[in-house]
């Protein structure tokens, strides 16, 4: 099954970027074909060099363990517009469009937003 995950939360204050990436982890365990496509605030999650307390979630390792396997578009204008760059995110997560979020979106199975 071809799965889209899209998410709009930032990586802290609410949970649901954990909870998409964690159901993304779930499921490509499940030998799914998990693409995520993070927009608005969520592109954070991918930034590198995140220092979270022990014992508390990352979203940025969270993140690298999807690429693994999986498929992680970021948002180009989101990124743009909190001043993130290519050359900060994780190895493997890609910088997107609304014409590649189109796609996923025609192409998958399932659909599910954050």
């Amino acid at each position: 099954m071809n799965t889209l995950i899209i998410i709009n939360d930032p990586p802290y204050g609410t949970e649901r970027l954990y909870n998409g990436l964690r159901l993304a982890h779930t499921l490509i365990k499940r030998e799914n074909e998990v693409t995520v496509f993070l927009m608005g605030d969520a592109v954070a999650g991918a930034k590198l060099g995140q220092k979270t307390p022990d014992g508390f979630y990352n979203t940025e390792r969270m993140v690298r363990r999807v690429t693994l396997k999986g498929h992680v578009l970021l948002c180009g204008t989101c990124m743009d517009a909190r001043g993130i760059t290519d050359e900060e995110v994780v190895d493997g997560a890609e910088r997107s469009t609304m014409d590649a979020l189109a796609e996923a979106t025609e192409q998958a199975d399932k659909v599910l937003i954050f």
